[in-house]
């Protein structure tokens, strides 16, 4: 099978039929990552919260795709006030600690539902694929 759609249980879009993300071959695409504790299925208030959710969120689905955060090629950040970029530098350093092993960034400044204020999405190219 070519195409496989990535599910993580406790992350889900609801009751839209959108996986959290679709792996063809090496590569990964994810939807939006949120900021949810998949355990207790809560948003926390705040942006930091959230960051350090969305990073953490974005670690299982990874998981679930045999990829890891080494394989990540580019990451856009989606926040909901341009003062809420900040939190999500925390995450991002804990993450990436490397300045020479980073993937590329984009941050974008739009609402989002739910109570979220942070979102990731990200691309990644895993690194033991063999054609």
């Amino acid at each position: 099978m070519r195409q496989k759609s990535i599910e993580v249980k406790g992350l889900s879009h609801g009751a839209a039929p959108i996986p959290m993300a679709c792996r063809v071959g090496p590569i990964l695409e994810t939807t939006g990552i949120m900021g949810k504790n998949p355990d207790t299925g809560e948003m926390p208030a705040d942006a930091e919260a959230q960051a350090h959710l969305c990073f953490q969120n974005l670690e299982r689905v990874l998981s679930a795709a045999d990829m890891d955060m080494f394989d990540v090629v580019k990451i856009s950040v989606v926040v909901v006030d341009d003062t809420y970029r900040s939190a999500v530098n925390k995450p991002w350093n804990e993450h990436f600690p490397d300045p020479t092993k980073r993937p590329a960034r984009r941050a974008v400044v739009a609402p989002l539902r739910g109570g979220r204020l942070v979102q990731l999405e990200a691309t990644a190219v895993a690194k033991d694929w063999g054609g």
